[in-house]
């Protein structure tokens, strides 16, 4: 590399945008603009996702990072990943294969820690018709006969949820209601316990309510079979790479073989639930399937009952970054 320059596109286009972005300081203010979203984006920031950031940032990506934010109110709108987390599902995989690259374990674990979290949303948005959306949730899961959200702990008719899992349940019937702190404070702190409880109701409930039986039986036994695909990944090994113990002063993070160790174990445990999902032997090495964890997209896919396959919106965001850098006329996805 012959200039300054050269070494910041070549930056760029590794997604290092914070790196960009303190050594070219002084630099055009469309490159800070668009590094401090193209960061907040692979940080996974998405309380401020689509928050305008300056000039360079154009309307259409900021759209696109919309589509995975949580509405912070009530009544916000659009709703994002409350309409639909297929956008944001998208977007943590292009997040896990640029992390991957970038060989950031830790970070592309976390990654995988919080698609797990939310899977069991992302298998019920058939039925629901959106993703868990508080403020709609009631109309598919409360009313006569419904268990959802009691607090009920006993009886013949008990409910298998867990005391945080029957609380959350119970705060997101009500919590489209409250203001706007409360609202945050809930998808802060219990959004993912509903979407446990929801993924319990659809495949392991013993004594299932209206939750699931109003429904269909072709449609319950596709829903439980994705809720069984969402849990059985969530108590992965992959997963629990997120929960290692701590070491002397620090933390385990995973090398890159462990990582695809544990997937492989990972994709062996799933294909009880359908051939397509094992592994092919050494597939990550062969080239067979190029995205770094193989066959997560095609699990995504399966679970959402619709393709889900890695975003570009990190790779759009380098590619203008570096068409600033060298003056190039930016293209606008």
């Amino acid at each position: 590399m012959e200039t300054a320059r050269d070494v910041l596109v070549a930056l760029a286009r590794r997604h290092a945008f914070g790196d960009v972005a303190a050594l070219a300081s002084e630099g055009p203010p469309d490159v800070q603009a668009l590094c401090a979203f193209g960061q907040r984006v692979l940080d996974l920031d998405a309380e401020d996702f689509g928050v305008p950031e300056g000039p360079g940032v154009s309307r259409q990506l900021l759209a696109r990072a919309r589509a995975s934010r949580m509405p912070q109110t009530p009544r916000e709108q659009p709703r994002g990943a409350l309409s639909t987390l297929r956008p944001a599902y998208g977007l943590l995989l292009e997040v896990i294969r640029v992390r991957w690259y970038r060989r950031e374990m830790a970070a592309l674990v976390a990654a995988v820690h919080i698609a797990a979290e939310y899977l069991p949303l992302l298998a019920w948005e058939p039925v629901l018709g959106h993703a868990g959306d508080p403020a709609l949730l009631a109309a598919s899961v409360a009313g006569t006969g419904s268990r959802f959200g009691s607090a009920q702990e006993q009886g013949p008719r008990h409910c298998d949820h867990t005391r945080p899992e029957r609380s959350a349940a119970g705060r997101a019937l009500r919590v489209a209601g409250e203001p706007a702190t409360g609202w945050r404070a809930y998808l802060d702190r219990l959004h993912s316990h509903t979407a446990q409880a929801l993924a319990v109701c659809a495949a392991e409930c013993r004594t299932p309510c209206t939750v699931v039986t109003r429904l269909a039986p072709k449609q319950r036994s596709r829903l439980s079979h994705r809720c069984r695909l969402a849990r059985e990944f969530a108590d992965s090994a992959l997963v629990r790479l997120r929960h290692a113990a701590p070491v002397g002063h620090g933390f385990g993070v995973p090398s890159p073989e462990e990582l695809l160790e544990a997937w492989e174990r990972t994709r062996s445990s799933l294909a009880r639930y359908g051939p397509g999902l094992s592994a092919p032997a050494g597939s990550h090495r062969s080239g067979v399937d190029l995205f770094p964890l193989p066959g997560l997209p095609e699990l995504f896919s399966e679970i959402a009952a619709a393709p889900i396959t890695p975003d570009t919106l990190l790779d759009d965001v380098a590619v203008q970054v570096a068409d600033a850098l060298t003056g190039t006329r930016a293209r606008r996805p």
